[in-house]
């Protein structure tokens, strides 16, 4: 079973928990024998660990003539590669008025590479939408080309890859959503990448969702039939011997964190106010958080506003290394998502020994249960479980150990074999459709 992957990023460059999970998805896929992936994403950068796939960036895919056609409109679009001089993109908004003016003689022209292939940059600045259509266009040359069985897209910026892949190929597809705009932005979701959400998942086949949670606002938001959708939750890579967290430091200093984008959907804001509330009882207590986002400023003014600037550090993002040292010198993780789809950061915590405290607004914590959950608005018992946890060493320590053994438990390898039985049944499903054609 050959299964052709597009995901936007993969590690060591990633921005968040997309990419742990790809490949924490595509690892768990691997050990069985009868699944083959190929996995996409727009920029290779050459670092990446292939051991378990086959990896391809679409910014090596030669695109000379294609057509793409998006559902929402009628007429195509024929994109040329001009070899004598590259005229720069239209601009974003093409993206959602792709009209052809090829009846009136003019041709739409898009910037490549002298050997026809597409410039991405592989992250999610000014140029996404341009960068998103174009790889929707890579998509329609890699399904001509390639054999595959099943498509599978994560997230909204691949959402047009697969739907075009699909179109191409008559092969299935899975919708895999690892967060919705509803999440993100909260009630001030944008328009248009709720409308390509939106598409993508009723032209899904199947789509699977990271948690109850996200299910149910796919079922609820996008009126999506709630038999289509499937939960199938994340899990965290087994930590190997020689990545075990070193001896805890000797100083009686305590550490609380919280890790992850300082945005709305995080809920930084709560983590400051509880920080606070925790500072006005106990003495010797840092509090860090690390990661960057829109909020970043505000939060940094807010710790200036409560007089704790002395007491907060902002380390900004932090790589995997980095991430390992924090955990190492954390006494209390605390992740107050406001609506998170599912938190693979509070695994990581746990898998590091540490205590931990979630919201009771995100997907884990429906299968948690050696963890503290509290509702991200409530500041009051937020700040109240830290100061148990920092306080109490006996809990502590039964988080500790109790959370580490649940964690063994949540392997990818279960992950991927629920993926792989709702492949099986697709194609199933498929190949009893083509028989009654």
């Amino acid at each position: 079973m050959k299964v052709l992957m597009f995901g936007w990023e993969f590690p060591p460059h990633i921005s968040g928990g997309l990419g742990t999970a790809c490949y924490g998805l595509t690892k768990g896929l691997s050990g069985f024998s009868d699944v083959d992936v190929t996995f996409v994403v727009p920029k290779a950068w050459g670092d990446e660990d292939r051991s378990n796939i086959t990896l391809l960036g679409a910014d090596h895919v030669p695109v000379i003539h294609k057509q793409i056609q998006f559902t929402e409109v009628e007429s195509k679009v024929e994109y040329y590669q001009l070899h004598s001089e590259l005229i720069p993109y239209l601009g974003s908004i093409e993206f959602y008025e792709l009209k052809s003016k090829i009846t009136s003689g003019e041709k739409r022209l898009v910037e490549t590479t002298v050997d026809g292939n597409f410039l991405f940059g592989g992250d999610y600045g000014p140029n996404l939408f341009q960068e998103i259509r174009n790889y929707a266009i890579v998509a329609e040359t890699i399904a001509r080309e390639l054999d595959f069985d099943v498509i599978h897209v994560h997230d909204w910026m691949t959402f047009p890859a697969g739907m075009a892949a699909k179109r191409i190929s008559g092969k299935p597809l899975v919708v895999h959503v690892h967060s919705t705009d509803f999440d993100r932005s909260g009630c001030q979701v944008n328009p248009a990448i709720c409308a390509i959400e939106k598409e993508g998942m009723e032209n899904a086949d199947k789509i699977v969702a990271v948690s109850n949670l996200t299910r149910n606002i796919i079922v609820s938001n996008y009126h999506i039939d709630p038999e289509k959708v499937t939960t199938v939750y994340n899990a965290v890579e087994p930590v190997f011997p020689e990545e075990k967290p070193r001896s805890k430091k000797s100083d009686s200093k305590k550490t609380v964190t919280f890790l992850g984008r300082i945005t709305l959907q995080k809920g930084p804001e709560y983590f400051i106010e509880a920080a606070s509330l925790v500072l006005q009882k106990m003495e010797n207590v840092c509090f860090i958080m690390a990661g960057k986002g829109d909020l970043l400023n505000a939060m940094i003014k807010r710790a200036e506003q409560l007089n704790i600037s002395d007491r907060i550090l902002f380390p900004g993002f932090l790589k995997d290394c980095e991430v390992h040292d924090l955990f190492r010198e954390s006494d209390v993780f605390v992740m107050p998502s406001v609506s998170e789809p599912f938190g693979l950061v509070s695994l990581e915590a746990m898998q590091a020994e540490v205590p931990v405290i979630i919201s009771l607004q995100s997907g884990v914590s429906e299968i948690l249960k050696n963890v503290i959950k509290v509702d991200y608005w409530d500041v009051h018992f937020m700040a109240d479980a830290i100061c148990d946890l920092l306080n109490d060493q006996t809990l502590g320590n039964k988080l500790r150990k109790k959370g580490k053994e649940e964690i063994k438990t949540l392997i990818w390898e279960k992950s991927a074999s629920n993926v792989r039985k709702i492949y099986l049944r697709l194609l199933d499903k498929f190949a009893l459709e083509q028989l009654k054609q």
